[in-house]
């Protein structure tokens, strides 16, 4: 196993010593012992910079599953890197902030810790997963972590409703994805992402292209809470702080940010992909900023800020997606849109990770995140209100800090628009350019009210659960790293240009000439005035906020995607509860009526469609008198049993059917089935007696077998399907007999003369197992049943 692979797993290890260090080292914060992971990861990863640096990757592969092509295959590469450093940069800010955020006498930290572990290494899987298997499996991992960390806090209402929500939702997508990943092994024969590209050309005009596009397009897009899917992601806001400066921030999702990403060099060339992504986005990233602005919730500005964001970065990839239909001209005029969404991925990560911090530190030295309650903190906590000012300014796309830098390339991203003279771009693209200008009014909007209406104006004392002040220099630590971050990567953006922009971006257009450059004036141009516009028009918009706020009511809550979804989740339970109690009765009469019917529908339609039937005689031996008699015989005591009126008689008979049976173990000379036969008959009629004994007396009306037309035509039909299929079985030799093997291997290889246990215990021994498995299990379920019912007497007797 390489050291690439180990840094996928170690995680998974990590976690299972996380409860030993809880349980015997109390006196600990459990965070400082899964602080030293990260941290190392981040240091291991930050090696490989030099090696993307110059364009080249680094593959590792284990064989898991070489019959279906599907090997856990490791490859690092610029795109890979950089949500590598993120994921385990951004988990080392996090871990550090919930040692001072959660307290460790108060708080289950073993679980906490656990998830965290869990979904770390499954976001590490998912970006360094070549074999889209491989891929799903960790993509799937991040759903299931996820809601276990949404849902940390268990007993209030609203955690585990936001969790199962954000399941729900991400899992419907990735099982959307699944199909898709399925249909492009249909085309290419393989699971490598590196060898589907390769294929790209060959593929693009086949008639499955286009469904698994939108296969795993859709997965893309419920994982990265593109509208309508966004609806997940402000219910999540729920879980503790760090979970959402760690999930909504820089991992979770961005998985599918990095999934469009990774799959451009395949679909991009479609204009369907260009159009789907850039208008998903452009769509998210308006309806995001708008929503944002008409909440009072601290988390709840910011849930909507990240689904804006994230729309504004997918609406760069697919917009630089079009450049790939740009054949003759390879060169970075085209690639402006990739480098600023990977450009604005980072510096999103970086000012939104700061400002969840500060609403955690907020709520946790105040006891509240309702902005209306809020006001007047800046003298009481200035570290806190500085970082802040910072990351509230670069989400506003304010000089000089990153996010004004990426602002700018995405305006000079949608200006472009109108300069391309393909896929109707020169016409309907008009709208990207306006759409985005509107959106980031909204958002210099929301920036403000998150700043000013927190940390100025007055105090409310009467109104916050605790006095505030400025929180332990612990907690301030990693918003600030983060806010630093912020500056620094606005002054010197060009230190990551090449070293991580570029190689991001080379491996998204792979055939494309990268030169990245990032200055802060290019004179004064139409982003220029689209900034200052933003800012004047944004500033004007805050001030007379409650003038206009009245537009968000004219929209019923009835007509909103969450009163769609809860509507829809109720009327499916509902549903299924009524399909359940109609056909979940309790009654076994009701049970196996379905199922003989289903029995003789599905058979008899298949012998009947198939023209499966045959009757070949052949290859039948001859019939004596002997048989026929003990045949007949055997009917005769078997439909005897309907009209007798005693439960003893009825034992008596059915035992007579069973031996009947293993005299003709004896006639065909199997003497092993016989004694089989016998034994287990014997013990059947005496648990028969045994429990029928303790059953009351039959009444009246019960001897009296009355007639049944549903139940006569259902036995007879289950009875002639099974003759049919035994009769076509014998007529159909497709292929020589196994007995022969049995025969000549038995003894050589078992060792023993008794073909039937050999085969029970050695050819089969593994099937023998599980049957003896499944008896216990239902062994003890039925032991179980019986002790809760004598409690339960125990119980009323004593009441």
């Amino acid at each position: 196993m390489s050291l690439l692979h180990l840094a996928i797993i170690s995680p998974f290890l990590f976690a299972i010593f996380v409860p030993f260090v809880f349980k015997y080292f109390r006196q600990l914060h459990t965070g400082w012992f899964v602080l030293i992971l990260p941290v190392l990861l981040f240091i291991y990863f930050f090696s490989f910079i030099s090696i993307t640096s110059a364009e080249e990757t680094v593959t590792k592969t284990i064989s898991w599953i070489p019959s279906l092509g599907i090997d856990f295959t490791v490859k690092v590469d610029g795109l890979a890197l950089l949500f590598a450093l993120l994921i385990t940069g951004i988990g080392s800010l996090v871990v550090l902030y919930s040692v001072y955020y959660l307290q460790k006498d108060k708080e289950q930290l073993n679980n906490f810790y656990v998830y965290l572990l869990l979904f770390m290494g499954a976001m590490l899987g998912v970006v360094l997963s070549d074999n889209l298997i491989v891929l799903y499996t960790f993509w799937e991992f991040t759903s299931f972590s996820s809601f276990l960390l949404i849902g940390y806090w268990y007993k209030r209402e609203k955690s585990r409703y936001g969790a199962q929500k954000s399941m729900l939702i991400t899992v419907f997508g990735g099982l959307s994805m699944l199909g898709g990943i399925i249909l492009l092994y249909l085309m290419t024969g393989t699971f490598s992402m590196s060898e589907i590209i390769q294929q790209t050309n060959g593929i693009i005009t086949h008639h499955l292209f286009i469904p698994a596009m939108l296969c795993i397009l859709l997965g893309a897009l419920t994982k990265s809470a593109q509208f309508p899917f966004h609806i997940w992601l402000p219910d999540a806001m729920e879980a503790p702080t760090p979970v959402s400066a760690y999930l909504h921030s820089a991992t979770m999702v961005k998985a599918g940010i990095y999934l469009v990403a990774r799959m451009s060099p395949v679909f991009a060339e479609t204009a369907l992909w260009v159009w789907l992504v850039a208008g998903f986005g452009i769509i998210t990233l308006f309806w995001g900023s708008f929503s944002a602005v008409k909440q009072t919730d601290l988390k709840g500005i910011l849930a909507f800020s990240t689904i804006s964001q994230l729309g504004m970065i997918m609406t760069l990839l697919g917009i630089g997606g079009a450049a790939l239909h740009f054949d003759s001209v390879k060169d970075s005029y085209y690639t402006v849109a990739t480098v600023a969404a990977v450009f604005h991925l980072i510096n999103h990560a970086t000012f939104k990770g700061a400002l969840f911090m500060v609403v955690g530190i907020v709520d946790h030295e105040t006891g509240t995140r309702d902005i209306r309650k809020l006001g007047g903190l800046m003298p009481f906590m200035p570290i806190t209100f500085t970082v802040a000012i910072i990351g509230t300014f670069s989400m506003a796309g304010l000089p000089p800090f990153n996010g004004f830098l990426s602002k700018e390339m995405f305006f000079t991203a949608m200006v472009r628009v109108l300069n391309m003279d393909i896929l109707n771009m020169e016409t309907i693209g008009i709208l990207f350019p306006v759409i985005a200008w509107i959106a980031s009014v909204f958002t210099f909007v929301y920036s403000m009210i998150i700043v000013f209406k927190t940390f100025t104006g007055k105090l409310q004392p009467e109104k916050l659960k605790k006095k505030p002040h400025e929180a332990p220099i612990g907690m301030l630590i990693p918003p600030i790293v983060l806010a630093s971050l912020v500056l620094a990567i606005g002054f010197f953006p060009n230190v990551l240009a090449n070293t991580i922009i570029a190689p991001a971006v080379a491996a998204i257009m792979p055939d494309f000439t990268v030169d990245v450059h990032i200055s802060f004036w290019h004179g004064f141009t139409p982003e220029l005035l689209m900034t200052f516009g933003v800012i004047a028009i944004g500033f004007l918009l805050y001030k007379t906020y409650p003038k206009w706020r009245a537009v968000y009511k004219i929209f019923p809550e009835k007509l909103s995607l969450n009163h769609l979804y809860d509507d829809a989740l109720t009327n499916t339970e509902r549903g299924s509860r009524r399909l359940t109690n109609s056909i979940l009765t309790g009654s076994s009469r009701t049970y196996l009526l379905y199922l003989f019917v289903f029995f003789i529908i599905m058979l008899g339609s298949t012998l009947f469609i198939k023209d499966a039937f045959t009757f070949n005689t052949s290859n039948i031996s001859s019939i004596h008198i002997a048989e026929v008699i003990l045949a007949v015989g055997i009917c005769i005591v078997a439909i005897s049993i309907l009209f007798v009126k005693s439960r003893l008689t009825s034992i008596i008979l059915l035992g007579a059917v069973g031996y009947s049976v293993s005299l003709f173990f004896v006639i065909y000379r199997a003497p092993d089935l016989a004694l089989t036969q016998l034994v287990i008959e014997t013990i059947s009629v005496a648990l028969f007696l045994l429990c029928f004994y303790h059953l009351p007396k039959l009444k009246k009306r019960e001897e009296r077998i009355s007639f049944k037309l549903t139940n006569a035509l259902i036995s007879v039909g289950v009875g002639a399907i099974v003759i049919l299929i035994g009769l076509s079985a014998h007529s159909n030799k497709l292929f020589e007999s196994i007995s022969h093997y049995y025969i000549e291997n038995t003894y050589k290889e078992a060792a023993g003369k008794n073909m039937v246990n050999v085969i029970l215990v050695d050819f089969r021994g593994l099937d023998t197992m599980f049957e003896i498995t499944v008896l216990a299990i239902a062994a003890i379920g039925i032991f179980g049943l019986i002790k809760l019912r004598q409690q339960g007497g125990k119980k009323t007797e004593n009441k």
